[in-house]
């Protein structure tokens, strides 16, 4: 197959790095939900050699993501491991840090629970997990291009959207995650950073 690419990932991967370096600023092990292409992956451990990538996806996904982590043969990037959010458990339990774009809006609102119990679950007390993407503020559209991409995503798939800031902050909270900054980012899109409680 054709190594995959996605334009999007080209647009947004500078604007994410700058937020990435402030959250992720000490040595760890990060785990990153929904890869996609593996375009985010590479270019962000190349970056960032103070942390060890771990890129996962769906099944569908590992075979293009191998492709970016083979050619890029960086020492800090991992081999993508299959990881879906419906999983009853997930091959990392102890997680110091998360990093996810483009996926929450991608999923139901059920995986979206689903996800976020897995993280109140995993997280280690303190660690900090930050999602990029669309999000709805304070009950409406930032945008009326995010208006019209709704409206994409619910005929491509009626569960999916682009999620409500406070119903996403109202989840956290039963999962003792909290959000503790929100960036905005170019496009009309949003960085979400979250801190697990310290129990």
């Amino acid at each position: 197959m054709n190594k995959p690419f996605s334009q999007a990932c080209e647009n947004n991967k500078q604007p994410i790095l700058e937020v990435l370096e402030s959250v992720f600023n000490l040595p760890c092990n990060l785990v990153e939900v929904g890869s996609g292409t593996g375009q985010h992956a590479v270019f962000f451990a190349e970056h960032l050699p103070h942390i060890t990538w771990q890129p996962t996806d769906q099944a569908e996904y590992l075979e293009g993501i191998n492709q970016w982590v083979d050619e890029a043969n960086l020492v800090n990037v991992k081999s993508p491991v299959q990881l879906n959010v419906r999983d009853e458990s997930w091959p990392y339990q102890q997680l110091e840090a998360v990093f996810s774009a483009n996926t929450l809006h991608i999923m139901s609102w059920d995986e979206v629970e689903m996800f976020f119990t897995r993280l109140g679950e995993y997280l280690q007390p303190d660690a900090k997990f930050c999602s990029y993407g669309p999000y709805n503020k304070n009950g409406a559209f930032t945008s009326e291009s995010n208006a019209r991409f709704d409206q994409w995503l619910k005929q491509r798939d009626p569960l999916s959207g682009i999620r409500h800031m406070e119903d996403l902050i109202a989840l956290g909270k039963l999962n003792k995650i909290d959000l503790i900054t929100e960036v905005a980012m170019p496009a009309n899109n949003r960085c979400l950073v979250w801190q697990k409680a310290d129990d």
